[in-house]
């Protein structure tokens, strides 16, 4: 790898915990080389996609490789399937680890290291890759929850930016009680209330319990007919999340047709301004994926569904 140059800012994905550790382990690791304090922006899929690059130098984390971040004096630290090669860009790739794995090491090639960050950096790698049969893989799903329920700014101003801040929060008793009580409880009403989007496609609205738990449930189980699960979340400035979940990679190809990104079997976009309820993310979704179906037809659905298990006989 050559030189690293001082970036100004450094790039991070806002919708889960590899990209808060990645983020700020960037950030320490610019801090130790040149004493300097990078700003740190974090966004989601749809915000990147828009976001202009003009500065000359950045570090980015846990973002899909693509041509435009191919640039002289940018580093790019990611683990997701790229097609895209670097001709002047820095890229440190390797899909078996997370972007915090990534960059942690290039952390302790300068000394960045310490038994703290060693736990934080194992549990954010067995959840993000989702290592299901880790002895530690319920316990890395309750810290990767803590970025999923209480969102990665206020979390980042939680723990005051210090990624140590993490490890045994009192917020994770909160996250192993819902994970005893609830789940259970939502994954039961959950499987009775799957709704198509299209024959490929059904959207899961768990109304208690750890969403992404819960979906998991609900494929591993083969529960519904849909190979891949959508799952809806407002956030706080009322923008509309859709994530999709698979277990073959189905996921990121339904993404893809609505303009997000991320893994083969967790991948997940953010839908229009102009969407701005869940009746009207759950018809723009359905639009998306079914462009022929006429507005809120339901015997169109029905029709797609009769088809569909037409074809599997």
């Amino acid at each position: 790898m050559g030189t690293l140059v001082e970036p100004q800012v450094v790039l991070t994905h806002e919708s889960d915990l590899d990209g808060l550790v990645s983020g700020l382990l960037l950030q320490r690791l610019a801090r130790a080389m040149f004493a300097s304090e990078v700003p740190l922006e974090a966004y989601h899929y749809q915000g990147w996609k828009a976001r202009q690059l003009s500065e000359r130098t950045a570090w980015v984390s846990d973002f899909t490789f693509e041509a435009r971040l191919d640039r002289n004096s940018w580093l790019v630290v990611d683990h997701h399937a790229s097609e895209a090669k670097a001709s002047v860009a820095q890229f440190i790739h390797d899909p078996s680890k997370s972007a915090s794995r990534l960059c942690y090491e290039l952390c302790q090639k300068q000394g960045i290291a310490s038994a703290e960050l060693d736990r934080i950096v194992e549990l954010t790698d067995i959840g993000d890759l989702f290592q299901e049969s880790h002895a530690d893989f319920v316990e890395a799903c309750d810290y990767a929850n803590l970025v999923k329920s209480y969102g990665f700014w206020n979390l980042h101003s939680l723990i005051g930016g210090r990624i140590e801040g993490l490890l045994d929060h009192p917020l994770l008793e909160v996250m192993r009680i819902k994970r005893k009580v609830e789940d259970p409880i939502g994954f039961a009403w959950a499987k009775d209330h799957v709704e198509a989007l299209c024959p490929e496609v059904g959207l899961v609205r768990p109304v208690v319990g750890n969403t992404n738990v819960i979906v998991h449930q609900l494929l591993e189980r083969s529960v519904t007919p849909h190979p891949v699960l959508a799952t809806l979340f407002k956030k706080g400035n009322g923008a509309f999340i859709v994530s999709f979940r698979s277990r073959n990679g189905e996921a990121l190809k339904v993404a893809t047709r609505l303009d997000g990104g991320g893994h083969p079997n967790a991948s997940g976009t953010t839908l229009p301004r102009s969407v701005n309820d869940h009746e009207a993310a759950a018809e723009y979704i359905r639009q998306r994926l079914n462009p022929t179906l006429p507005a809120a037809s339901l015997n169109g659905m029905e029709d797609l569904m009769q088809r569909w298990e037409q074809m599997k006989r």
